[in-house]
């Protein structure tokens, strides 16, 4: 695993070559789904770039003070930019700006990390635009987003993109067990539940609730497919206050539905959802042709709708609305 890192080997190999040939861009772009590893090979990558004490060229020791800084973003030449309500403002941007001219304080980089940039908004894509035609000669910027097509095309013109791509499952259950020493049904279950993105099988298993959440949501998806209108529209109406929990929604039922069509199609494609699969292959039987993909894209333009700001609760009324009624296996949801 060098830097640390669970597959991207090739991403890797790139990024080092870059520091031992000082070909260095300005500007780099990860992306992949969320999970993916997107930020941590940032991070890994701003650890090679500023370590003061590099056992050899394009690597980091991981243990000095600077390295234990930059992985935990609480470094004095790094520069964080996440979502703030929703999105990356135009005001974060023009602050980053000002960060990024002045020289660095300890390291031979200033380092910006933009976090999911598909969450910014028109005004702060087009804002950036001016540093990365006009770096500063000590600073590298790196960006995350989901997909280049996420952004504005002029910006992922000036940047060195890296599409990361989750990994095998079967590799991933390897390296869970190998590395986390998780049994055999564990690993089997977070490799497939995370679709083959390390960062989000790590997360499963590091953050109990956070797993323990996914399942909810899952359950309540099934549930509310037994539901008529006014059992969804009064879940709909609790969801919709919290439009981070209403995502985090949208994006487990997301893998509901994924796992329903592939059900309908006899695909041979693993689940994602294995503890599930008995109500996911009981109710998929009820489905007509073409439903749950008709329900699928909905869900994932629905999740684009939200991070565009659009009323929350009226858009989780017209996506269950979409949903059709089946009869519910209620002993087997609520299992």
């Amino acid at each position: 695993m060098s830097w640390e890192i669970w597959g991207h080997t090739w991403a890797v190999d790139l990024l080092q070559g870059h520091l031992r040939q000082q070909r260095l861009r300005h500007a780099y772009l990860f992306c992949g789904p969320a999970g993916v590893g997107r930020r941590t090979l940032a991070l890994r990558f701003a650890q090679a770039l500023n370590c003061p004490t590099p056992p050899g060229a394009g690597q980091s020791c991981g243990t000095c003070r600077t390295c234990r800084q930059i992985a935990q973003m609480a470094h004095p030449d790094l520069f964080p930019v996440q979502a703030e309500s929703g999105s990356i403002k135009v005001e974060q941007v023009r602050a980053l700006q000002h960060d990024l001219q002045l020289a660095p304080y300890e390291s031979p980089y200033r380092v910006a990390l933009l976090l999911n940039l598909e969450r910014a908004t028109p005004s702060a894509q087009n804002a950036l635009l001016k540093t990365l035609e006009e770096p500063p000669a000590h600073a590298v910027l790196l960006l995350t987003a989901e997909a280049p097509e996420a952004l504005l095309p002029t910006l992922v013109s000036r940047c060195e993109v890296l599409r990361l791509r989750p990994l095998p499952i079967t590799e991933l259950e390897t390296l869970l067990r190998d590395h986390q020493g998780l049994p055999y049904e564990q690993a089997r279950e977070l490799a497939h539940l995370s679709g083959g993105r390390p960062g989000l099988a790590l997360r499963f298993h590091n953050e109990p609730e956070y797993y323990q959440e996914h399942q909810r949501w899952i359950q309540d998806g099934l549930y509310l497919l037994g539901q008529k209108r006014v059992e969804r529209f009064q879940y709909v109406e609790s969801l919709s206050r919290d439009r981070e929990k209403m995502r985090a929604a949208l994006q487990a039922w997301v893998t509901l539905w994924r796992d329903l069509w592939l059900c309908t199609t006899n695909a041979p494609v693993p689940l994602t959802n294995l503890a599930f699969e008995t109500p996911i292959r009981t109710l998929a039987r009820q489905l007509e042709e073409g439903q749950a993909a008709r329900c699928l894209a909905m869900l994932e333009q629905g999740i684009t709708h939200l991070d565009a700001n659009l009323n929350a609760r009226l858009l989780g009324e017209f996506l269950l609305l979409g949903w059709p009624y089946l009869t519910a296996v209620e002993d087997e949801i609520r299992a």
